[in-house]
């Protein structure tokens, strides 16, 4: 069983950034996709960045250009940079960590508030 620890969320003005990281309990293997997902209230949880173990990167097109993605493999933790940070970019974001063979090693965090606001 995989834990995921998330920190670094919290209340920041329109232009700013905050850096989220995601610890994981255990090792994971090359086999695993990590990444971010954000819930806003009202709305459905969306994928906002992913990150394989070999760096091929993705992101949804409102945070491309804002947000970075990086994975440390040693330290089993992904971590989200996001600069010019928005109102609407407001919500709950949440680690994910997946097998990309096997559906059912899914793993994910509490969630952590991000919150932008002027």
């Amino acid at each position: 069983q995989v834990q995921l620890v998330e920190s670094g969320g919290g209340s920041v003005q329109p232009g700013e950034s905050l850096r989220l990281s995601c610890a994981t309990s255990g090792s994971i293997s090359s086999a695993y996709v990590m990444g971010w997902y954000r819930q806003a209230p009202g709305k459905q949880r969306e994928l906002v960045a992913t990150i394989t173990s070999g760096g091929r990167t993705y992101y949804v097109d409102s945070v491309k250009g804002r947000f970075t993605i990086s994975r440390d493999n040693a330290k089993n933790t992904v971590y989200l940079q996001m600069d010019s940070l928005k109102p609407e970019d407001t919500a709950v974001y949440f680690c994910n960590v997946r097998h990309t063979v096997v559906s059912a090693l899914n793993y994910w965090g509490q969630g952590t508030q991000v919150t932008v606001s002027s």
